[in-house]
């Protein structure tokens, strides 16, 4: 769990994990075109490459391969574990 929220300590982290849940099934190169178009951030590609890894070892990111291209996928089942250990009461 402790993975989870090292990756959410990042804002840049976050703004990609708005970028999925947007439009899911992002390649690198349309995920930094969001993160510039519609969040104002810059960064390179290696990284933002590096932040996807942290986010995927977190296991709030996952990726499939078709051919040449690398789609990632946002994965809420960590923030799953977070909400059922300190509940939300409406």
């Amino acid at each position: 769990m402790g993975d989870v929220f090292r990756a959410l300590a990042d804002p840049t982290r976050r703004a990609i994990l708005d970028v999925l849940q947007e439009r899911d099934g992002q390649t690198l190169f349309e995920l930094i075109n969001r993160l510039v178009t519609r969040h104002g951030v810059s960064c390179s590609r290696q990284a933002v490459s590096q932040h996807l890894g942290v986010l995927e070892a977190a296991g709030l990111v996952c990726t499939r391969r078709e051919g040449r291209y690398k789609f990632h996928h946002l994965d809420t089942t960590p923030l799953k574990a977070v909400t059922e250990r300190w509940r939300i009461d409406p």
